[in-house]
């Protein structure tokens, strides 16, 4: 059964199936490399440089996400690795359906749905604030009664919810439009970090990187608040959470045995260059303790008397932000359609529109219940399940490129993890390190969601498996 598994999976990967619900492979590696910077370049190089530096680390900020990089850098090493050798479009689902089997795969893709719905709807209330700010600017601030959850005095975050339905009927109308699209947002942020760095590298004052640690390593306050290096390594690393969104564009990929690893391995160090870059940018030219603002690169440019370029960041951060959701919201709907393919989910989202090519009603269901979501609630604290289900999907592709090395020596590798098994356990050592810097509230929001998922999969999918049904 193994054996069949990955015959499948290689033929999907060859793209060989001409089956009814096969998608349109039309992605480059430089489609892919823009993908994976429109997914990491967003709310971590806008918004949480600042607060990770004002509450987490200091100016050791550039340490922590030197961490959250490493930790990334050895994922993306066994994601690229699984991405060329099994592929398919369900990311981290599919690469644990090989490598553990079904009940593993389902708790990783029922992961991944908490983890890229949760980041679409919270990315996309920032996205909001920005906009209405932008509207405000020019006299046309909406109203807080249509900015605002009703939990918090309004009625609805009207432009949340729009945004989230914009991006909708651009992913029903085709992943090469949709690329096209990122691409030209990934330039516009990109001109604008641009900007902030040519700024900003001649108003450094170099008593600002002084204490350089000031909350240390780590350290547990009284009220059970984590601080430090390690603590902030921990919540900057939602700025690297889509990465792993490339390899859901396996199946729409021209070459995916090298586009994949290219574009996920590429995308990583290029924004974890420019993580480092700016933010000890930032901690030199503002002292750390002011950096606690909802844009943190904007205000340090009108601190430095740049109110143009301030401006300007804006419009790069609303760009950056729609490129987050729209990556995310892509990889969110090719692991629904990918489960929905292996029969854990109805078979109702196992369907491909002949002429876009796209799932539509997957794009469709996820838009809808994402801009309630972001409409009507308040997510606060719900963004740190990101982290913990990115960590968790992390660890368990970092073991499964150790497994398949044991159980599948002979499975072809068009791209092979360095110094495996070193760097892939490497890579579970410190996602797991980074996974128990997070508050304990954090680890039961995730297992009570981890337990609704096992119900799910022991009442429905388990009965409804193809795997199961060809085995029987």
């Amino acid at each position: 059964m193994m054996q069949q598994l990955f015959r499948t999976k290689a033929i999907t990967l060859k793209g060989e199936n001409t089956g009814s619900n096969n998608l349109n492979a039309c992605l480059s590696k430089w489609d892919l490399t823009f993908l994976g910077v429109g997914a990491i370049i967003g709310t971590g190089i806008f918004v949480l440089t600042g607060i990770a530096a004002a509450t987490q680390s200091g100016p050791a900020v550039v340490l922590s996400f030197i961490v959250a990089g490493f930790a990334c850098a050895f994922a993306a090493l066994s994601y690229a690795e699984l991405a060329a050798s099994v592929g398919g479009c369900g990311s981290a689902y599919g690469y644990s359906y090989a490598a553990f089997g079904e009940l593993i795969a389902w708790i990783i893709g029922w992961d991944l749905l908490l983890e890229y719905a949760i980041s679409v709807a919270a990315v996309a209330n920032g996205w909001a604030g920005y906009f209405n700010n932008a509207l405000t600017a020019i006299g046309f601030a909406l109203p807080d009664v249509l900015t605002k959850a009703p939990k918090l005095g309004g009625i609805i975050n009207l432009p949340a919810s729009l945004i989230i339905l914009c991006l909708m009927g651009l992913l029903i109308a085709g992943v090469k439009q949709s690329a096209k699209i990122n691409n030209i947002m990934v330039c516009v942020k990109l001109v604008t970090i641009t900007v902030f760095i040519s700024l900003a590298v001649f108003n450094i004052h170099p008593e600002n990187w002084h204490p350089f640690m000031p909350f240390g390593w780590f350290q547990t306050l009284p009220d059970g608040k984590t601080i430090g290096v390690f603590a902030g390594a921990s919540i900057v690393f939602f700025a690297y959470v889509g990465f792993d969104a490339v390899s859901t564009a396996a199946e729409e990929a021209q070459n995916p045995q090298k586009d994949l690893p290219f574009g996920i391995v590429v995308s990583l160090v290029f924004c974890t260059t420019i993580y480092i870059l700016v933010s000890g940018l930032l901690t030199g030219v503002v002292p750390y303790s002011d950096l606690n603002v909802v844009s943190p690169v904007a205000h340090a440019l009108q601190l430095l008397g740049f109110n143009w370029a301030s401006a300007l960041v804006a419009t790069g951060v609303i760009a950056g932000l729609t490129t987050v959701m729209l990556v995310l919201y892509y990889g969110l709907t090719r692991v629904i359609f990918a489960m929905a393919r292996d029969g854990l989910l109805p078979e109702f989202f196992n369907d491909v529109h002949e002429k876009t090519q796209t799932p539509v009603r997957v794009i469709v269901m996820c838009g809808v219940i994402m801009a309630i979501i972001a409409g009507f609630i308040p997510l606060g604290d719900l963004a740190e399940l990101v982290n913990i289900g990115t960590l968790a999907a992390f660890v368990l592709v970092c073991l499964g490129v150790i497994v398949l090395r044991f159980t599948q020596p002979n499975l072809p590798r068009p791209f092979r993890s360095p110094y495996s098994p070193l760097f892939p356990a490497l890579g579970m050592l410190s996602c797991g390190a980074l996974m128990a810097f997070l508050p304990a509230q954090t680890w039961w929001r995730f297992l009570i969601w981890l337990a609704i998922g096992l119900v799910f999969y022991f009442v429905y999918s388990k009965q409804h498996s193809k795997l199961e049904q060809a085995a029987n």
